[in-house]
């Protein structure tokens, strides 16, 4: 466990507002719900005294808040080859491969990508989620943002949930779309089938934009922009919009191989057993030096070989093609 003594007079900025706001704005590299937590463990005191989160302070009062960076998270390490696209003190970017799960859970103790970062950084046991940012899903691939310091996480925390945080997609979907879109339509869990998510009045708003990056005989590549981040956003979406993506085993629907095309094609769409879909760029600012910061994990190879074969072979980069 880290602890250190913090103290401060709570400043004009300050007066009236609850005991947590003033210690959020006061110590800025701690969240709200972290220094709540503190404030009932008596490890924040106001005027040496202790006092509930909700009670209102004056200017000159004096704050002392003892941070407890105890371990959050208790599984194992696990030796990983991690595909690490940057790293430094306060944060690393991650490449992760289709296949990989994120966090252990049933079915998953071990062997998740949570796993594999306590070995290469054993200090982020201190942090909730072993410092994941976001997630995605096992069958997913790509770049994923991890934070190494409380601070870090918290200033990158508020910036997602603020829409700061710019995430960009590579998807394939089914049929031949002429124009790109917005999908504009809550997400839930589904009445009936609970590990499944759905359009439902009863979700979350979410908000997905898709752009047409290629268009082939039958299906279409797509680069894909979050407003939102709800879980299975874009898979569920694509399905409400008609337009599944390829090889979704739970929105895709039946297979659809197209009429008149050849054997390689239906071949590949047969062979892919995964969502068609990557995440491909990340954008933020740095949370220590408040740099812009433009990550992209290119095309991994099962997703290239689907579109080349869907391309009948013909020469497109397709790790070139940008939102347009």
């Amino acid at each position: 466990m880290t602890s250190q003594k913090l103290s401060a007079e709570i400043p004009p900025s300050c007066d009236g507002k609850r005991f947590d706001q003033a210690l959020a704005e006061m110590f800025p590299d701690y969240s709200r719900a972290r220094l709540q937590g503190w404030i009932r463990g008596g490890r924040a005191l106001l005027d040496e005294q202790q006092v509930q989160p909700r009670t209102r302070v004056r200017p000159g009062q004096r704050a002392e808040l003892r941070p407890a960076l105890e371990a959050q998270v208790a599984d194992a390490s696990e030796a990983m080859t991690l595909d690490i696209l940057y790293e430094d003190e306060h944060l690393i970017v991650i490449n992760k491969p289709a296949g990989l799960v994120v966090h252990p859970g049933a079915g998953n103790p071990a062997g998740t990508l949570l796993n594999g970062l306590l070995h290469h950084a054993p200090e982020l046991a201190r942090l909730p989620r072993a410092g994941i940012l976001h997630r995605l899903d096992k069958d997913t691939s790509g770049v994923m943002l991890v934070c190494r310091s409380v601070a870090a996480q918290t200033q990158l925390t508020r910036d997602l949930e603020k829409r700061l945080i710019g995430r960009e997609y590579r998807a394939v979907c089914q049929d031949r779309l002429t124009a790109g879109g917005t999908v504009d339509a809550p997400v839930g869990r589904h009445r009936v089938h609970r590990t499944r998510m759905a359009v439902t009045n009863a979700g979350k708003p979410a908000v997905t934009h898709y752009r047409v990056l290629h268009r082939f005989a039958a299906h279409t590549f797509l680069a894909v922009r979050l407003e939102t981040g709800r879980t299975h956003q874009i898979r569920v979406h694509m399905a409400h919009a008609n337009h599944p993506l390829v090889g979704d085993p739970v929105y895709g629907g039946r297979l659809r191989l197209p009429k008149g095309a050849g054997t390689g094609i239906h071949a590949a769409l047969q062979a892919f057993h995964r969502q068609a879909l990557h995440a491909s760029d990340i954008r933020f600012v740095h949370p220590a030096s408040g740099a812009a910061q433009a990550f992209h994990a290119p095309l991994p190879a099962d997703l290239l070989a689907l579109l080349r074969a869907l391309a009948d072979n013909q020469p497109v980069d397709f790790d070139a093609l940008q939102w347009p």
